[in-house]
Protein backbone atom coordinates (compact mmCIF):
# COMPACT_ATOMS: atom_id res chain seq x y z
CA UNK A 1 0.00 0.00 0.00
CA UNK A 2 1.30 3.13 -1.23
CA UNK A 3 0.79 6.57 1.02
CA UNK A 4 1.72 9.76 -0.64
CA UNK A 5 3.37 12.92 2.20
CA UNK A 6 1.53 15.87 0.58
CA UNK A 7 3.80 18.97 1.52
CA UNK A 8 2.07 22.10 2.42
CA UNK A 9 2.94 25.74 3.81
CA UNK A 10 2.82 25.87 7.26
CA UNK A 11 -0.80 28.18 7.31
CA UNK A 12 -1.70 25.47 4.66
CA UNK A 13 -1.17 22.07 6.69
CA UNK A 14 -5.03 21.75 7.63
CA UNK A 15 -4.82 20.50 3.60
CA UNK A 16 -2.69 17.00 4.55
CA UNK A 17 -4.77 16.59 8.09
CA UNK A 18 -6.43 13.62 7.01
CA UNK A 19 -3.72 11.99 5.44
CA UNK A 20 -2.17 9.02 7.38
CA UNK A 21 1.72 9.10 6.48
CA UNK A 22 3.60 12.44 6.58
CA UNK A 23 7.51 13.65 6.00
CA UNK A 24 8.20 16.44 8.23
CA UNK A 25 11.02 18.70 7.68
CA UNK A 26 13.61 19.25 10.44
CA UNK A 27 14.23 22.93 9.67
CA UNK A 28 10.77 23.72 10.17
CA UNK A 29 10.13 22.39 13.61
CA UNK A 30 13.42 24.13 14.74
CA UNK A 31 12.05 27.09 13.65
CA UNK A 32 8.09 27.40 13.70
CA UNK A 33 5.91 26.76 16.83
CA UNK A 34 2.45 26.40 14.70
CA UNK A 35 4.39 23.89 12.37
CA UNK A 36 5.71 21.68 15.29
CA UNK A 37 2.44 22.33 16.99
CA UNK A 38 0.01 21.01 14.15
CA UNK A 39 2.36 17.72 13.95
CA UNK A 40 2.68 17.33 17.75
CA UNK A 41 -1.51 17.48 17.71
CA UNK A 42 -2.03 15.29 14.36
CA UNK A 43 0.75 12.06 16.43
CA UNK A 44 -1.26 12.06 19.82
CA UNK A 45 -4.27 12.21 17.82
CA UNK A 46 -4.21 9.60 15.49
CA UNK A 47 -1.91 6.88 16.83
CA UNK A 48 -1.49 5.21 13.34
CA UNK A 49 -0.26 8.61 11.84
CA UNK A 50 3.84 7.79 10.74
CA UNK A 51 5.86 10.41 10.44
CA UNK A 52 9.44 10.69 8.76
CA UNK A 53 11.52 13.14 10.18
CA UNK A 54 13.68 14.48 7.31
CA UNK A 55 16.99 16.49 7.74
CA UNK A 56 15.93 18.71 5.24
CA UNK A 57 19.23 18.30 3.14
CA UNK A 58 17.40 18.98 -0.22
CA UNK A 59 16.31 22.22 1.17
CA UNK A 60 19.51 23.31 2.51
CA UNK A 61 21.19 21.96 -0.99
CA UNK A 62 19.18 23.98 -2.63
CA UNK A 63 19.48 27.15 -0.43
CA UNK A 64 23.24 26.28 -0.65
CA UNK A 65 23.12 26.38 3.59
CA UNK A 66 25.12 24.33 5.57
CA UNK A 67 23.06 20.95 6.59
CA UNK A 68 21.51 20.45 9.96
CA UNK A 69 23.51 18.60 12.11
CA UNK A 70 22.37 14.97 13.00
CA UNK A 71 21.81 15.81 16.77
CA UNK A 72 19.77 19.05 15.53
CA UNK A 73 17.81 16.45 13.41
CA UNK A 74 17.23 13.71 16.31
CA UNK A 75 15.78 16.87 18.45
CA UNK A 76 13.01 17.65 15.91
CA UNK A 77 12.20 14.16 15.97
CA UNK A 78 11.65 13.71 19.55
CA UNK A 79 9.68 16.85 19.15
CA UNK A 80 6.99 15.65 16.98
CA UNK A 81 7.34 12.15 17.77
CA UNK A 82 8.85 10.83 15.12
CA UNK A 83 9.02 7.45 13.79
CA UNK A 84 11.64 7.54 11.46
CA UNK A 85 14.61 9.77 11.10
CA UNK A 86 16.51 10.17 7.71
CA UNK A 87 20.22 9.94 8.26
CA UNK A 88 23.15 12.40 6.87
CA UNK A 89 23.60 12.63 3.31
CA UNK A 90 25.79 14.57 1.03
CA UNK A 91 24.41 15.09 -3.03
CA UNK A 92 26.68 15.07 -5.41
CA UNK A 93 29.45 12.95 -3.23
CA UNK A 94 30.76 9.83 -3.65
CA UNK A 95 28.14 7.15 -2.02
CA UNK A 96 30.81 5.83 0.53
CA UNK A 97 30.56 9.41 2.39
CA UNK A 98 26.58 8.84 2.79
CA UNK A 99 27.36 5.25 3.81
CA UNK A 100 29.96 5.98 6.57
CA UNK A 101 27.82 9.02 7.81
CA UNK A 102 24.64 5.99 8.14
CA UNK A 103 27.31 3.34 9.67
CA UNK A 104 28.00 6.12 12.20
CA UNK A 105 24.73 7.13 12.56
CA UNK A 106 22.38 4.61 12.74
CA UNK A 107 23.13 3.00 15.86
CA UNK A 108 22.47 6.10 18.02
CA UNK A 109 19.03 6.75 15.65
CA UNK A 110 17.66 2.85 16.99
CA UNK A 111 18.89 3.55 20.47
CA UNK A 112 16.53 6.24 20.60
CA UNK A 113 13.52 4.02 19.13
CA UNK A 114 13.54 5.49 15.54
CA UNK A 115 14.05 3.59 12.78
CA UNK A 116 16.56 4.55 9.96
CA UNK A 117 15.97 6.18 6.69
CA UNK A 118 18.95 6.28 4.79
CA UNK A 119 19.15 8.57 1.48
CA UNK A 120 21.79 7.21 -1.07
CA UNK A 121 23.28 9.68 -2.75
CA UNK A 122 26.65 9.54 -5.19
CA UNK A 123 28.85 11.83 -7.17
CA UNK A 124 27.29 13.43 -10.61
CA UNK A 125 27.59 11.32 -13.51
CA UNK A 126 28.22 8.15 -11.89
CA UNK A 127 24.94 6.24 -11.94
CA UNK A 128 27.29 2.81 -10.99
CA UNK A 129 27.96 5.09 -7.69
CA UNK A 130 24.35 5.39 -7.22
CA UNK A 131 23.22 2.01 -7.34
CA UNK A 132 26.23 0.54 -5.13
CA UNK A 133 24.94 2.78 -2.21
CA UNK A 134 21.38 0.76 -3.17
CA UNK A 135 23.01 -2.61 -3.17
CA UNK A 136 24.62 -1.44 0.40
CA UNK A 137 21.01 -0.49 1.86
CA UNK A 138 19.73 -3.52 0.44
CA UNK A 139 21.28 -6.22 2.83
CA UNK A 140 22.46 -3.39 5.80
CA UNK A 141 21.27 -4.02 9.02
CA UNK A 142 21.57 -0.04 9.40
CA UNK A 143 18.81 0.51 7.02
CA UNK A 144 15.27 0.44 7.66
CA UNK A 145 14.13 2.64 5.16
CA UNK A 146 15.25 3.65 1.94
CA UNK A 147 15.01 6.88 -0.03
CA UNK A 148 14.39 7.15 -4.03
CA UNK A 149 15.46 10.88 -4.05
CA UNK A 150 14.94 13.37 -6.81
CA UNK A 151 18.19 14.70 -7.01
CA UNK A 152 20.16 11.53 -6.31
CA UNK A 153 18.94 10.36 -9.30
CA UNK A 154 19.49 12.76 -11.91
CA UNK A 155 22.48 13.73 -10.86
CA UNK A 156 23.71 10.39 -11.31
CA UNK A 157 22.59 10.03 -15.09
CA UNK A 158 23.58 14.11 -15.21
CA UNK A 159 20.49 15.05 -16.33
CA UNK A 160 19.29 17.30 -13.44
CA UNK A 161 19.98 20.40 -14.66
CA UNK A 162 18.01 21.97 -17.99
CA UNK A 163 16.91 18.08 -19.26
CA UNK A 164 13.54 18.22 -18.15
CA UNK A 165 12.53 15.21 -20.86
CA UNK A 166 15.41 12.83 -19.19
CA UNK A 167 14.98 14.09 -16.00
CA UNK A 168 11.69 13.17 -16.01
CA UNK A 169 11.98 9.52 -16.87
CA UNK A 170 15.60 9.16 -14.68
CA UNK A 171 13.77 7.61 -11.58
CA UNK A 172 11.97 4.85 -14.04
CA UNK A 173 15.05 3.80 -16.00
CA UNK A 174 16.85 3.61 -12.22
CA UNK A 175 14.04 1.12 -11.24
CA UNK A 176 14.56 -0.42 -13.71
CA UNK A 177 18.30 -1.30 -13.38
CA UNK A 178 17.18 -2.02 -9.85
CA UNK A 179 14.93 -4.15 -10.89
CA UNK A 180 16.63 -6.37 -13.36
CA UNK A 181 19.90 -6.62 -11.22
CA UNK A 182 17.75 -8.03 -8.10
CA UNK A 183 18.43 -5.24 -6.02
CA UNK A 184 14.37 -4.34 -5.28
CA UNK A 185 14.18 -7.77 -4.72
CA UNK A 186 16.18 -8.03 -1.78
CA UNK A 187 15.18 -4.83 -0.48
CA UNK A 188 11.77 -6.30 -0.26
CA UNK A 189 13.09 -9.76 0.89
CA UNK A 190 14.76 -7.43 3.98
CA UNK A 191 11.73 -5.74 5.19
CA UNK A 192 12.87 -2.61 3.81
CA UNK A 193 10.74 -0.28 2.89
CA UNK A 194 11.20 2.59 -0.14
CA UNK A 195 10.44 5.83 0.04
CA UNK A 196 9.75 8.48 -3.44
CA UNK A 197 11.55 11.79 -2.21
CA UNK A 198 9.82 14.67 -4.15
CA UNK A 199 8.44 14.76 -7.46
CA UNK A 200 10.27 15.64 -10.76
CA UNK A 201 8.59 16.96 -13.91
CA UNK A 202 4.77 16.21 -13.61
CA UNK A 203 2.58 14.18 -11.25
CA UNK A 204 2.18 11.93 -14.34
CA UNK A 205 5.63 10.13 -12.72
CA UNK A 206 3.43 8.30 -10.81
CA UNK A 207 1.75 6.37 -13.61
CA UNK A 208 5.34 5.59 -14.98
CA UNK A 209 5.99 3.68 -11.17
CA UNK A 210 3.11 1.49 -11.52
CA UNK A 211 5.27 -2.02 -12.45
CA UNK A 212 7.64 -0.89 -9.43
CA UNK A 213 4.26 -0.25 -7.12
CA UNK A 214 4.97 -3.94 -4.82
CA UNK A 215 8.37 -2.05 -4.04
CA UNK A 216 7.24 1.89 -3.06
CA UNK A 217 5.65 2.10 -0.12
CA UNK A 218 5.80 5.87 0.72
CA UNK A 219 6.08 8.92 -1.69
CA UNK A 220 6.22 13.01 -0.54
CA UNK A 221 6.13 16.04 -2.92
CA UNK A 222 5.30 19.67 -2.09
CA UNK A 223 4.07 19.97 -6.03
CA UNK A 224 0.66 19.76 -6.09
CA UNK A 225 0.09 21.99 -2.89
CA UNK A 226 2.66 24.77 -4.16
CA UNK A 227 1.79 24.72 -7.59
CA UNK A 228 -1.90 25.13 -6.87
CA UNK A 229 -1.61 28.33 -4.32
CA UNK A 230 0.56 29.27 -7.34
CA UNK A 231 -2.75 29.26 -9.65
CA UNK A 232 -1.49 26.32 -11.44
CA UNK A 233 -3.29 23.13 -12.38
CA UNK A 234 -2.60 19.73 -13.28
CA UNK A 235 -3.49 18.63 -17.10
CA UNK A 236 -3.66 16.89 -19.48
CA UNK A 237 -0.03 16.56 -20.65
CA UNK A 238 2.24 13.69 -20.82
CA UNK A 239 3.90 14.93 -17.54
CA UNK A 240 0.60 16.16 -16.10
CA UNK A 241 2.52 19.67 -16.14
CA UNK A 242 2.85 21.35 -19.73
CA UNK A 243 5.88 23.24 -18.55
CA UNK A 244 7.43 21.22 -16.38
CA UNK A 245 8.35 21.11 -12.83
CA UNK A 246 7.15 24.19 -11.06
CA UNK A 247 10.63 25.63 -9.71
CA UNK A 248 10.24 28.05 -7.64
CA UNK A 249 11.41 27.35 -4.17
CA UNK A 250 8.32 27.05 -1.81
CA UNK A 251 7.58 29.44 0.73
CA UNK A 252 6.53 28.13 4.06
CA UNK A 253 6.24 31.13 5.18
CA UNK A 254 3.26 32.40 2.60
CA UNK A 255 0.26 33.65 4.46
CA UNK A 256 -3.63 32.54 4.06
CA UNK A 257 -3.74 36.39 3.22
CA UNK A 258 -1.83 36.38 0.26
CA UNK A 259 -3.51 33.54 -1.46
CA UNK A 260 -6.68 33.62 -3.51
CA UNK A 261 -9.44 30.92 -2.84
CA UNK A 262 -9.74 30.11 -6.11
CA UNK A 263 -6.02 29.04 -5.97
CA UNK A 264 -6.81 27.11 -2.52
CA UNK A 265 -9.27 25.27 -4.47
CA UNK A 266 -6.74 24.18 -7.01
CA UNK A 267 -4.50 22.99 -4.49
CA UNK A 268 -7.05 20.68 -3.40
CA UNK A 269 -7.97 19.67 -6.96
CA UNK A 270 -4.06 18.69 -7.44
CA UNK A 271 -3.92 17.06 -4.27
CA UNK A 272 -6.99 15.15 -5.51
CA UNK A 273 -5.29 14.54 -8.50
CA UNK A 274 -2.54 12.75 -6.97
CA UNK A 275 -4.40 10.72 -4.54
CA UNK A 276 -6.37 9.04 -7.51
CA UNK A 277 -3.23 8.44 -9.21
CA UNK A 278 -1.55 6.66 -6.34
CA UNK A 279 -5.29 4.65 -6.00
CA UNK A 280 -4.85 3.63 -9.87
CA UNK A 281 -1.86 2.73 -10.50
CA UNK A 282 0.39 2.42 -7.23
CA UNK A 283 -2.26 0.58 -5.03
CA UNK A 284 -5.03 -1.42 -8.01
CA UNK A 285 -5.21 -4.07 -6.78
CA UNK A 286 -5.32 -7.10 -10.11
CA UNK A 287 -7.67 -10.31 -9.66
Amino acid sequence: MTEFCHIAPIEFLDLVENHKTHLTLAHLIETSEQYTSFYRKLKSHNKDATIIMDNSAFEMYKQGKPMLTPTKVLEMAEVVKADYVVMSDYPGEHSSKTIEAAIDLAPLIKKQGYGTFFCPQSKVGDKEDLISAFEWASTSKHVHYIGVSILAVPNAYNVEKNNKLQRFVARYMFMQELKQRGILDRIKDNDKKVHFLGMVDGPNEIKLMAPFKRYIDTWDSSAGIWLGLNGGKFDGSPTGIYDGKFEKEVDFDLKQSDVFLDNYRLAKYNIDYIDTLVQRYLNYVEY
